[in-house]
């Protein structure tokens, strides 16, 4: 096992969805004998598995995956508790002289887990009056007064996401500033290396076609219907999630598989070019390609970065 790099040091694997990165962060964990901490929002959800790429058993290499299977799909998720259990697991590794490395292409997760970050508080008042315009509205017009509001939250936010729509005009409207406004700047509670996962367009919207076809292979519809089964459809947060929210649309005949299929497809892609936009307005984040022509020199490049003691 390689231990190049200063130990006490926190390594951030970052990226648009189908680019690489939970590969990528098995085997950093594995030369700089550290830990994964999940970063995808989404796996923290026990039993979704198929539909959020969580990596197998044998596909972690023994390498620990910690915020895994936290969550049931009933809960609704919360970036504030995220960043309080993250960072426990950061902590707790750093004290052991072993190396955190976050994986994951939630951003707004990456950046509570490692910059200073602190989340405004909620009315209850006005979120009660925003969530039942939600209800009555749908979250595609509450986006469009979001996007007035507030662009740049806009683009980062999918339409669909009623939730994250709400708060950003919660948040808007508690502190009379446009949500990414309370986003500070970009200033780090850890020495963290940030290594962005590349791979241009026309090969990532291929992978993304490719592992919506494996999904469905792997059962992605019966997982969806014994998720449903424990709450999935009543899940906030989780019914939203790519993949889940457009299988449970075609159980409850809204459009057949093969639509939900590719309306998975479309949505994933156009997801992948947010997580892109997110990731590319952050200076500190190194990028590596992750082309499949290049697939063999990505580790090296990685740990190059890591014994270059690069800042970021």
């Amino acid at each position: 096992m390689n231990t190049a790099g200063p130990p006490h040091r926190v390594i951030a694997v970052v990226g648009p969805t189908a680019a690489g990165k939970s590969d990528l962060g098995v085997a950093l964990a594995r030369h700089l004998d550290g830990e994964v901490v999940n970063a995808d929002s989404m796996q923290l959800y026990r039993g979704m598995d198929i539909g959020t790429a969580k990596l197998t058993e044998k596909e972690r290499q023994g390498v620990p995956h910690r915020l895994l299977d936290i969550w049931d799909v009933t809960e609704t998720a919360s970036v504030a508790e995220y960043q309080r259990l993250a960072r426990a697991e950061i902590d707790r590794l750093l004290a052991e002289g072993r190396t955190p490395v976050l994986v994951g292409g939630s951003g707004l997760y990456i950046r509570g887990a490692i910059d200073a970050l602190e989340f405004p508080g909620t009315d209850p008042v006005v979120r009660a009056r925003l969530e039942a315009e939600l209800a009555e509205l749908g979250s595609g017009l509450l986006h469009t007064r979001l996007a007035a509001a507030d662009p740049e939250a806009a683009r980062a936010i999918l339409p669909s996401n009623g939730r994250r729509v709400v708060r950003a005009l919660e948040v808007i409207e508690i502190t009379g500033r446009p949500f990414t406004a309370n986003l500070p700047g970009h200033e780090a509670v850890y020495d963290t290396l940030q290594i962005g996962v590349d791979v241009e367009r026309p090969e990532l919207d291929e992978r993304i076609a490719r592992r919506v076809d494996r999904m469905w292979e792997a059962g992605l519809v019966d997982e969806v219907r014994r998720l449903e089964g424990v709450g999935l459809r009543a899940g906030r947060t989780a019914s939203r999630a790519l993949g889940y929210q457009q299988v449970l649309s075609a159980l409850a005949g809204e459009y057949g598989e093969d639509q939900a299929r590719a309306e998975t497809v479309r949505a994933t892609k156009r997801f992948a070019r947010r997580q892109d936009s997110w990731f590319r307005r952050d200076p500190r984040v190194h990028w590596l390609s992750g082309a499949a022509a290049r697939r063999e020199a990505l580790l090296p490049d990685a740990l190059a970065l890591v014994d270059r003691a690069v800042t970021a």
